[in-house]
């Protein structure tokens, strides 16, 4: 029987990783060309777009929304991966935890990027294509690997070695 629930626990942490893997992947490749094409069209001498006229104000607030949002979200996905490294909670649980805590982080890192394409679009303020810069960096860094759910979760002993056989692609 004990093997029978190993065999299960295993089974839904690499459905769970798979999952996370490609659900961030998909997240992370869908706004790219809409920023291409913000930034194709504020920088191009050749194509000429007319951007409505919104306040400058508006700027500064999206832009400070925009940085905020990149500063809380890291704050919160620390707080949630310290929360999912509860003692004597087993291996399922600990990677349901990351998995949510993972894509909140890139629902959030998503709608960052958005606004960055079209702040820059709006407004041609060269801030957002930093915004969308450090974005793209912390959707990297947020990118499931083994390596980073074991060194995020400090795992150790079987619960590593069952991680780390995430990295076998041959089922």
């Amino acid at each position: 029987m004990l093997l029978n629930k190993k065999v299960l626990d295993t089974d839904i942490i690499r459905k769970t990783y798979d999952t996370l893997e490609r659900n961030a992947l998909i997240m992370m490749a869908i706004p790219l060309p809409f920023f291409a094409l913000a930034y194709l069209f504020t920088t191009s001498s050749t194509i000429s777009y007319k951007a409505p006229e919104l306040p400058l104000l508006l700027d500064t607030a999206l832009l400070t929304l925009v940085i905020l949002m990149l500063a809380l979200h890291y704050v919160n996905f620390q707080a949630a991966i310290k929360k999912a490294r509860i003692e004597g909670a087993d291996l399922e649980d600990k990677m349901m935890r990351y998995a949510q805590a993972t894509m909140k982080r890139l629902w959030v890192l998503f709608a960052i990027v958005f606004l960055c394409a079209g702040g820059l679009l709006i407004y041609q303020n060269p801030g957002y294509t930093i915004s969308f810069a450090v974005a793209l960096v912390f959707f990297s860094l947020g990118k499931p690997t083994p390596d980073r759910i074991i060194r995020l979760l400090r795992l150790k002993g079987e619960e590593k070695d069952a991680i780390e056989a995430l990295k076998m692609r041959n089922r």
